[in-house]
C-alpha cells in the first residue's frame, strides 16, 4: 500500500472590505419610507446601511480584493482562482467575477459567480476550499459582493429597511499541511421546499424582469435559529472543536435578534460574537467577510484565532465553516 494522500493546509491569509460612498440612516430612510428610527432598531438592530449610486456590483468586489491583496502581501498575479458570491450580478452573463478578474489584472485565474444569496459567502469558501485541495491553484479570491437595494420595493417597509450593500473578500492559500490551521471544516445544506418564505419575484425565465424581495420574516426567523445552530454544531463536530474553543464567532449580519439568538443557542460569551449589522444592515453574501474585515482591522481578530462563520439565504440554503485564520508562525 502506497502513503496516504497529505492534502495541504487552506489558510485565510488576507481580508478586504468595500462599501460604497453613500451612506443611509434610519432617520434619512424615514423622510422617504413609512418607517422611523425607533421602529427599525427595535425590531432588526440596525442604525444604517450604505447604499450604492453609480458603483456596480464588480466596482465593490474589486475595491474588496485590492484590500484583501494588500493585506496578504500578494499581487493579482499570484491568484489562480476567483469565486464571486453575488445575487446582484452587474449583467445576466458573462460573470462578474470575469469583470473583476478584467479590472484586477488577475489574467493568471480563472473566475466565475456562484449564487446562494446570503449564504453565498459559506458556499464560496467551500467551493474555493475544495478546488485548493484537489490541486487547481495555489491562491483563491474569495468575495461576497451585493447591490442588494437594486432588489428592494421601497414601498414595503418590512423588507427595504433590512438590506444595505457592500463587498468583502478574503485570499485562501494552500501551504504545507499544518495540523488545526486554516479551513477545518465547511458545512452546506439546501431546502428548496421553503423557497416561498424568502425570494424574489422576477428572473429572466420567469418574469424577464428583476424582481423585487419577497420575505415571510417569521418563517425566516424560525428556520434561522434552528438551521443554523444545527449546521454550526455539525461544523464544530467536522472540526473537533467545542463551542468554548471558539475565539470569534463572525455570524451573518441579517438582524441582531437572530445573532443574539446564535450565540444564546450555543452558550457562547456575548463579547465573542463580531457585530456589524447596526452599521452595514444585511448585506447579503458580502456580510460575513465586511465583519470579518472590521474585526481584523480594528485588531479583535489575531493570527491563530479560531473563528466560526454561519449564514442562511433564500432556497434555503444554509451553512458553516470554523477556520483557524491567518499563517502559521
Amino acid at each position: 500500500m502506497g502513503n496516504p494522500i497529505s492534502l495541504p493546509s487552506i489558510l485565510m491569509v488576507g481580508v478586504g472590505g468595500c462599501l460604497p460612498a453613500r451612506l443611509v440612516s434610519n432617520d434619512e430612510l424615514a423622510k422617504t419610507v413609512d418607517t422611523s428610527d425607533e421602529w427599525i432598531q427595535q425590531r432588526t438592530g440596525i442604525k444604517q446601511r450604505y447604499l450604492v449610486e453609480d458603483e456596480r456590483t464588480s466596482d465593490l468586489a474589486v475595491g474588496a480584493a485590492r484590500q484583501a491583496l494588500k493585506h496578504a502581501g500578494l499581487s493579482a498575479d499570484d491568484i489562480d482562482i476567483i469565486v464571486l458570491a453575488t445575487t446582484t450580478p452587474n449583467d445576466t452573463f458573462p460573470s462578474t467575477a470575469s469583470v473583476v478578474q478584467k479590472d484586477l489584472g488577475a489574467f493568471n485565474a480563472f473566475a466565475f459567480d456562484i449564487q446562494a444569496v446570503c449564504a453565498g459567502f459559506v458556499y464560496a469558501l467551500g467551493v474555493a476550499e475544495s478546488l485548493l485541495k484537489t490541486g487547481q491553484g495555489k491562491r483563491a479570491l474569495v468575495i461576497g459582493a451585493e447591490s442588494f437595494s437594486k432588489l428592494l420595493d421601497w414601498d414595503d417597509r418590512t423588507t427595504c429597511v433590512l438590506f444595505g450593500d457592500g463587498a468583502g473578500a478574503v485570499i485562501l492559500e494552500a501551504g504545507a499541511p499544518v495540523d488545526d490551521w486554516g479551513v477545518l471544516s465547511s458545512v452546506l445544506h439546501t431546502d428548496g421546499r421553503y423557497r416561498d418564505i424568502l425570494y424574489v419575484d422576477g428572473g429572466p425565465s420567469e418574469t424577464g424582469t428583476v424582481g423585487h424581495v419577497r420575505m415571510k420574516g417569521p418563517d425566516v426567523f424560525k428556520h434561522a435559529v434552528e438551521k443554523l445552530s444545527s449546521a454550526l454544531d455539525e461544523a464544530l463536530t467536522k472540526a473537533d472543536k467545542t463551542p468554548d474553543e471558539i475565539d470569534w464567532l463572525v455570524p451573518h449580519q441579517a438582524n441582531l435578534r437572530i445573532i443574539n439568538g446564535m450565540q444564546k443557542k450555543l452558550g457562547l460569551d456575548p463579547q465573542k460574537v463580531v457585530r456589524t449589522v447596526s452599521e452595514h444592515a444585511n448585506t447579503s453574501a458580502a456580510s460575513i467577510p465586511l465583519a470579518l474585515n472590521t474585526a481584523v482591522r480594528d485588531g479583535r481578530i489575531q493570527s491563530g484565532h479560531v473563528l466560526a462563520f454561519e449564514a442562511i439565504g433564500g432556497g434555503l440554503s444554509w451553512g458553516a465553516s470554523i477556520v483557524r485564520f491567518g499563517r502559521p508562525s
